[in-house]
């Protein structure tokens, strides 16, 4: 072989060695790429997953809550507790739905040895305060074994004491506030404010005392009175409520229904709560279950997150300023 032949072999040599490196180089390279992309993959599903899990777990604890109260401890009684808590109307927590509903599964429940009512609210819509309060003497005509405890926090004013008047018995903290038994509908009048902005008012309506509610238009004096009639009525029934439940135990006093607020200390003196006392105290104490088990119904996530939201904003400024309302126990 001469020296061409072999110099033209050791560059096709040379070449060869040289593209299989580079080949094997790209195999190497497409391999560990396709490594990687399968490694994401596997993770993108995993975090996938795992993102999924937390939201149905989210879900499951919001729409069935976990009460460790609930567990079954054995035969066991127990002290059933609702929580009457905010302004009581038919859009809120304290509305008579979800009261009602709570009581009705207190009573029900056979380890159930007494129930409390823990108060803290200023009041609010009469009706809703009915409502409960009827259905607080159905269930204890039903269940003659079972009392019912009124245990006030910071507050139970109006219709939160229409309320507590139905329980057996009414425990306060010396601090507490109590009473304002009387009946309010508030309003504003803008009649001179349209009049300066040169804002012509336009309500027409059938019936002649149709728009006595109106801000706009300035009262005729038979609205005004038939304004306080309507409210004298409404006092006349609570007052009625809270003689019903109370009896003897109030004092003669002239500004009992005058709605004043009281305190603790005070109310214990009026006739109006029987005892200085907490919830843990009437329970354990009192009805003798210290175990307390929670019947207090929560808001549907739905609710809770539309007002989040801001969806009850109207709602609220209405309920602030009074307008939209009728009479309120505040």
């Amino acid at each position: 072989m001469d020296k061409d032949e072999i110099k033209l072999n050791d560059d096709y040599e040379s070449m060869t060695s040289k593209n299989g490196w580079e080949k094997k180089l790209v195999e190497e390279l497409a391999m560990a790429t396709l490594k990687e992309r399968r490694t994401t993959r596997r993770w993108g599903i995993f975090f996938k997953l795992a993102f999924l899990s937390y939201v149905v777990a989210l879900l499951v604890l919001i729409y069935f809550p976990f009460d460790p109260m609930s567990l079954d401890k054995g035969s066991d009684e127990h002290t059933a507790v609702i929580n009457v808590e905010g302004v009581i109307s038919s859009e809120s927590k304290a509305s008579a739905d979800y009261i009602i509903t709570a009581l009705r599964d207190a009573f029900e429940d056979e380890k159930t040895k007494g129930v409390i009512l823990r108060m803290n609210t200023p009041g609010g819509s009469p009706v809703q305060s009915a409502y409960i309060n009827d259905e607080i003497y159905r269930l204890k005509a039903l269940y003659p074994e079972t009392k019912v405890y009124a245990v006030i926090v910071d507050v139970c004013a109006s219709g939160g004491y229409y309320i507590a008047a139905a329980a057996d018995e009414i425990y306060a903290d010396k601090g507490s506030m109590v009473g304002s038994i009387g009946v309010l509908m508030n309003s504003f009048g803008f009649e001179n404010a349209i009049d300066k902005l040169g804002v012509t008012r336009r309500m027409y309506t059938a019936g002649e005392h149709k728009g006595f509610l109106d801000p706009f238009t300035k009262p005729q004096d038979s609205d005004i009175v038939h304004a306080k009639s309507m409210l004298a009525n409404i006092h006349k029934q609570f007052v009625d409520v809270v003689k019903k439940g109370r009896g003897d135990k109030l004092k003669d006093d002239p500004l009992l229904f005058s709605g004043y607020v009281w305190t603790g200390e005070q109310s214990l003196e009026l006739g109006l709560v029987d005892k200085l006392g907490s919830s843990s105290h009437v329970a354990r104490e009192v009805i003798g279950a210290e175990e307390i088990k929670d019947f207090t119904i929560s808001e549907a996530f739905i609710d809770r997150f539309a007002k989040k939201m801001g969806a009850a904003m109207a709602s609220t400024m209405a309920e602030i300023s009074g307008f939209g309302l009728g009479p309120q126990l505040r």
